[in-house]
This record gives C-alpha cells, structure tokens and sequence, in this order.
C-alpha cells in the first residue's frame, strides 16, 4: 500500500467539530498543536500530528463518547472528494477498495479488506506513531464505515462483528448502535456479511465517479510521489558503507540534519535507522554473495562491518544460514 508522510486536513473539520460541539482551541491545545492551525489556508500534519489531533478531540470530549455523536452527525455535506468517490461506487466491497486506494489523502492509516463468499473484513492499522491508537479514533473509523454502508444503501445494516484492541467503557451503548457484540482483540477490525458488503449504493453514481477520479490520482502522485527520506538514507548508505561509514551521525552530516531530527523524520514513515542500515546491507550482501565471488571479508568491510565474524554473525540471524552455507547452496 502507498504511504504518504504530509495529510492535508479539510476545512470541514471545523464545521463537524461544531456539530460535536467541540472547542477547536481546546482541542489544539490538548493536542499540542498551534492555537491557529484551522486559520492555515492549508492544513498539512505529520502521522504524528494527526495522531495529536485525535488525543486531543479525544480530551476535549470530557468523557462524553465522541464516536457515536460522529454517528449522529454524519452526512454527505461532512465528506470530502475522497470519501465522496467511494459512496459513488456500487457497493461496500468497492467502496472499501477506493478507501484504500485514497487512504494517503486521508490520513496516516492503512486498510486491509479481505472478502469471501460469507463476510468481508475490514482491519484499521496506522504507520508513523509508536503509541497505542486512541480508542476515539479506532471506534470512530468502525462507526464511519457502519454509517456509510447506512447512509448509501438506506438500510439499517448491522455488522457481524466488531473487534477493537480496547473496550469503550460504555460498551452496551456501542453494541446497540453496531447490532452486534464487540470483543476485545489484537486488531481494530469490522465484519460485515457478504450480503450487506454487496448490497447496492443508491448514490452509485459512475459518471460523477469518473470526474472525481483524474483529481484524486494526480493528488496521490504528489503527495506520494515525492521521495522520501528512507529512499535518500538508502542513497547515502550505498555510498558510505563501502568506505566503512555506517553511522546514523555520518548520514545524518550528509543529509544536512541533525541525527534527533533524522530520526524523528525516518519516525514519520514508520521506519528507525537501524531498519534501513539493516535493509540496505542485507540487499547488499545477497548481491554480493550469489553475483561475486570477492571473499567473505571483503564483503564485510563493504558492508561497513569492523569484522568478518560481525557480519557472518548478523548474516546468519538475517538468514538463518552463513554467508558460506548461501554460497554452497547456489552453487
């Protein structure tokens, strides 16, 4: 799936916040967000900030269950083109997919869908943050797609089952707008049977979908198109490893940051330095060891290893095998 690492937050945010009866400085404050971010002619957060965003919605509630207000709130004027396209399309199933396709324009979170001829799931993750998703967010995203099902088919559906990693307090008020009981699991998962996943859109609508999509495609070229700092970490690597530079204070001198600053950076894309070290030797040795036949410690030093028992060692635990074991099987 395409990840972005820069979400544009539409001004109609501020109009649902009023409808939910939210403060929008008190939810920026407890976010840790500028007190003037909703007067921006463009709104652009980090993962991480839009996370913030989320907690602080989450405090300014006071206690009162933010998500199935959203419920009661949520019409066709609230969304914007992404979401709009996929209420243009014939039914939940295709729906989904356009979602998933459009998640970068929306926000930093991923949808997997799998559908049989029985049900079709949908599970939420995030990239970009460490921290558990605050459970406002995570009900929130579940009752988006009940309400949106609702919404477009006019039909009171009812998922089958709903799966969060944390329970709302309150949970007998939210299994009585799903129609299903909630269980508290490793995921943030809804299940919708595969008669409900099918049933048609009544605001299908194929010409208006066509205009939207030309827009919504080059948007997602910008944004993801865009080279990310994992990639020019991964440039910098393959030029300092050979020379025995390894180190996050070299690549980060190269890039002409700080080595805080890269690393929160490499944070935002759901990535750590070490990740992309690893990545990157480990690309490296498997070229050198099937397409070469330069001798183990020389590869080591290529790989920015102070000695050959380093990297046969680390080699062993990427791989599960030696360098020489790798040799002996392709030859």
């Amino acid at each position: 799936m395409r990840r972005a690492n820069k979400f544009v937050i539409p001004p109609n945010w501020k109009l649902l916040f009023s409808d939910l009866g939210l403060n929008i400085e008190e939810v920026l404050a407890y976010a840790g967000l500028p007190k003037g971010l909703f007067s921006q002619e463009k709104i652009q957060l980090s993962p991480s900030q839009y996370f913030q965003l989320w907690r602080g919605v989450d405090l300014a509630a006071h206690g009162k269950e933010m998500p199935l207000e959203f419920a009661k709130v949520m019409s066709l004027e609230f969304f914007d083109v992404p979401i709009y396209a996929a209420i243009c399309t014939p039914n939940l199933n295709a729906a989904a997919k356009r979602l998933q396709e459009y998640k970068p324009l929306i926000g930093p979170m991923l949808l997997d869908i799998k559908s049989t001829t029985d049900f079709t799931d949908l599970e939420i993750s995030c990239y970009g943050y460490e921290e558990p998703l605050p459970l406002c967010l995570n009900l929130s995203e579940l009752i988006f797609f009940t309400q949106l099902t609702r919404l477009a088919t006019r039909q009171h559906v009812k998922p089958l089952q709903v799966e969060l990693p944390a329970l709302p307090s309150d949970i007998a008020a939210y299994e009585s707008y799903f129609g299903c009981s909630i269980t508290k699991g490793d995921s943030t998962r809804i299940r919708f049977s595969a008669k409900d996943a099918n049933t048609p859109f009544l605001t299908s609508n194929q010409v208006m979908l066509n205009c939207f999509e030309n827009e919504l495609q080059k948007q997602l070229n910008e944004i993801v198109g865009e080279k990310q700092l994992t990639d020019r970490v991964k440039s910098v690597l393959l030029d300092a490893l050979p020379q025995g530079q390894s180190s996050i204070d070299f690549v980060a001198r190269e890039l002409a940051m700080s080595k805080r600053t890269l690393q929160r950076k490499l944070s935002t894309e759901a990535q750590s330095y070490q990740d992309v070290l690893q990545e990157v030797r480990q690309s490296l040795a498997q070229d050198y060891l099937t397409k070469s036949d330069l001798p183990v410690s020389e590869i080591s030093f290529l790989l920015g290893f102070q000695e050959s028992n380093s990297f046969i060692r680390a080699y062993t635990t990427w791989n599960g095998q030696s360098p020489n074991q790798l040799r002996e099987r392709v030859i």
